[in-house]
C-alpha cells in the first residue's frame, strides 16, 4: 500500500523491518543536553520507539517522532527548573491533566487500586513542583455532548444529494490526522467537528481555570499525560480562544509510560495527594469513566442519545456484535423488523482501512462509526502497557481492562459542573462560544496548515 503525506511522497514505513520498527533512540535531557547537573535530569530520559510515532504507522518518520518528544520532555523539565531560580517573572503555574485510560496503567503497573494510583500519581508531580492536576472526564463530558447533538442534526439533515451521514468520531488524533493528511475528501465532511477531549482540555485550562484565577494563559504551562504519542502531535496544532488568542491549549505531552519510567527513577520524596478541580474543590471526587470498554464511549453514548431523541426509544445495555474481528463491531436499534440506527466501531488501521474503502465506494451501511487508530481502543495506546522491546504487554493490558471497568460509569448528561460550565462559561448550550470553543474544522491535503503544525 502506498501512504501519503502532504508532501506526496510514499511512505517508509510500510517497508521497514521488523528491527527497524523496534529499533529504539535515546531521547537525552535538557540537562544532559546542557552539560549541566540537576535534580531533574535523570527523570528526562525516555526512550521512543520508532513505530511509536503514529498509532496507524504510517504519516510520521523516526526524525519527526524524535523531535516531538525531546520538544515535550525538554519544555517540562524546563519550566520545573525555572521555577525553583530566583527570577518570579519567568515563573510559571504547572497544570498536568490525566486522561483517564491513563489511571488503570499506573494502577496495574504498580499493584494499586485506581483511586491509589491517581493519589499517588498526583503526589508524585506536585513533588517534582507541578501545582494542579485534574482529570480530564470533564472535557471528554464535553465532547460526547457536542458530539451527541451533530449526530441528531446529521440525522436529520441527511439526504442522498447532500449527504451528512455517516458521522465519524474526531477523538483519535491519529485517526484524524490520517484522515486530514492522507485520505481527504470524501472522508474531511464526514468527521465529527467536536474537539477531542484533549482540545477541550486545553480551552477549559487555558480560558476558564485562567480566568478563575486571574492569570494570563501563558504563565500557565498545561501538561498532558496520555495513553499514546498520538496526543503529542495533536498538541502542536492547538488554539485556545482566550483574551490573549493565540495561545496553545497543551504545551507538552508526556505519555503515561515516560510519567512511569520517571516514577520508577526518581528518588524524591513523595506525599500522596487528591486529584485537583477546576472549580477549587475542596472535597475529593469519585473517579468516573465513561462508557467505553478501553475507551471514553462515545458509540455507546450517541447510540442511547439518538435512540431516545429521534425514536423515543430507551437503550438500557448496548450490545455489541463482533464482525469481521474483536475490533470491528456492530451496534444496531431495530423496531418491527426494521433497522432504525447501525453504528460501528472500528479499531485499528486495519479496520479504518476498510471502513474508508467503502466509503469511497458510496457502498457503507452505517450511520455512526466511532474510529480510534489504535488496536483495543485507548487502553492499549502506544505510550503505555509496552515491553521494552516495544510490544504489547497482554497480562499487564487485562488488569488494565479489569480495573478500567470497575470504575464507575456515569452520564455525561448527569455531570453538574458541566451544566454549569454550559452556563458560566459558554454563555448557554447554544451560544456562539460554544461554536467556537468546542468545535472545529478540518483541512485536507494540500491545504496549508496550522502556523503551530508540525514542519513536514
Amino acid at each position: 500500500m502506498k501512504c501519503e503525506h502532504c508532501t506526496r511522497k510514499e511512505c517508509s514505513k510500510k517497508t521497514k523491518t521488523d528491527d527497524q520498527e523496534n529499533a529504539s533512540v535515546d531521547v537525552p535531557s535538557p540537562a544532559q543536553e546542557n552539560g549541566e547537573k540537576g535534580e531533574f535530569h535523570k527523570l528526562a530520559d525516555a526512550k521512543i520507539f520508532l513505530s511509536d510515532c503514529l498509532a496507524c504507522d504510517s504519516c510520521v518518520s523516526a526524525e519527526e517522532g524524535i523531535q516531538v518528544s525531546q520538544q515535550n520532555a525538554k519544555d517540562f523539565f524546563q519550566v520545573l527548573n525555572l521555577n525553583k531560580k530566583c527570577d518570579t517573572s519567568k515563573h510559571r503555574v504547572l497544570a498536568v491533566s490525566v486522561c483517564p485510560q491513563s489511571l488503570p496503567y499506573f494502577a496495574a503497573k504498580f499493584s494499586l487500586s485506581v483511586t491509589d494510583a491517581s493519589r499517588r500519581l498526583c503526589g508524585f508531580l506536585k513533588s517534582l513542583g507541578v501545582h494542579y492536576v485534574f482529570d480530564t472526564t470533564i472535557a471528554a463530558d464535553f465532547s460526547i455532548l457536542e458530539s451527541q447533538k451533530e449526530f441528531v442534526r446529521r440525522f436529520r439533515q441527511h439526504n442522498e444529494e447532500e449527504p451528512a451521514l455517516p458521522m465519524l468520531t474526531s477523538a483519535c488524533p491519529g485517526w484524524v490526522r490520517y484522515a486530514e493528511r492522507v485520505l481527504g475528501h470524501p472522508v474531511t465532511p464526514h468527521l465529527c467537528t467536536a474537539k477531542s477531549p484533549q482540545q477541550i482540555m486545553g480551552s477549559l485550562v487555558k480560558d476558564y481555570f485562567a480566568r478563575r484565577q486571574n492569570l494570563s494563559p501563558d504563565k500557565i504551562f498545561h501538561v498532558i499525560v496520555a495513553p499514546c504519542y498520538d496526543k503529542k502531535l495533536e498538541a502542536l496544532q492547538e488554539d485556545v480562544l482566550t483574551a490573549s488568542r493565540g495561545s496553545r491549549g497543551t504545551d507538552c505531552v508526556l505519555t503515561s509510560g515516560e510519567i512511569a519510567q520517571m516514577m520508577e527513577q526518581s528518588d524524591v520524596s513523595v506525599r500522596e495527594a487528591a486529584l485537583d478541580t477546576l472549580f477549587g474543590d475542596v472535597k475529593e471526587e469519585e473517579l468516573r469513566r465513561h462508557d467505553g470498554a478501553g475507551s471514553d464511549g462515545y458509540l455507546a453514548h450517541i447510540f442511547r442519545h439518538a435512540a431516545k431523541e429521534l425514536f423515543n426509544e430507551d437503550v438500557g445495555e448496548v450490545t455489541y456484535r463482533a464482525l469481521r474481528n474483536k475490533d470491528f463491531q456492530e451496534v444496531t436499534l431495530e423496531k418491527s423488523g426494521e433497522v432504525l440506527l447501525r453504528f460501528a466501531a472500528a479499531y485499528g488501521f486495519r479496520n479504518i482501512q476498510n471502513v474508508v474503502l467503502k466509503l469511497k465506494k458510496g457502498k457503507f451501511p452505517y450511520h455512526f462509526v466511532e474510529v480510534l487508530a489504535c488496536a483495543g481502543g485507548c487502553l492499549n495506546g502506544r505510550g503505555q502497557a509496552q515491553t521494552t522491546d516495544g510490544r504489547t504487554d497482554k497480562a499487564l493490558l487485562q488488569k488494565m481492562k479489569g480495573i478500567y471497568a470497575d470504575i464507575p460509569v456515569q452520564l455525561p448528561e448527569a455531570s453538574t459542573h458541566v451544566q454549569e460550565l454550559y452556563q458560566e462559561w459558554l454563555d448557554g448550550t447554544d451560544s456562539p462560544r460554544v461554536q467556537e470553543a468546542l468545535h472545529t474544522a478540518y483541512q485536507g491535503p494540500g491545504q496549508p496548515a496550522d502556523s503551530r503544525d508540525i514542519k513536514w
